[in-house]
């Protein structure tokens, strides 16, 4: 099982879109300040959606469609949709996820 996700940091006021089959782990790499192009929103990500998907070429696929759309309003649209939020792997509740390191 894979995930798309969004994340948005508070510092930057910028989103991030990518793909992983362990959010919590990939989200504690985007706030260490691992990852370059997220590095300047860090320690302050935040994930705000995400979609599960079977596998990691649905995941790679459908995270190309969210960003070759290139909207901001698109995003939040996302963000703002029920009907695509599913329940962590995990079963966490993914906004505790996002709480910012330190």
């Amino acid at each position: 099982m894979y995930f798309v996700y969004i994340l948005f940091s508070s510092k930057s006021g910028k989103y991030y879109i990518g793909s992983t089959d362990n959010t919590e782990a990939r989200l504690k790499h985007h706030n260490a300040g691992a990852t370059p192009s997220t590095k300047s929103g860090a320690p302050y990500w935040e994930i705000k959606y995400f979609e599960t998907l079977p596998d990691r070429t649905a995941a790679l696929k459908r995270e190309l469609e969210i960003k070759n759309k290139k909207s901001k309003r698109y995003i939040e649209w996302l963000i703002n949709s029920v009907a695509y939020r599913v329940p962590l792997a995990s079963g966490k509740d993914p906004e505790k996820l996002g709480q910012p390191i330190g």
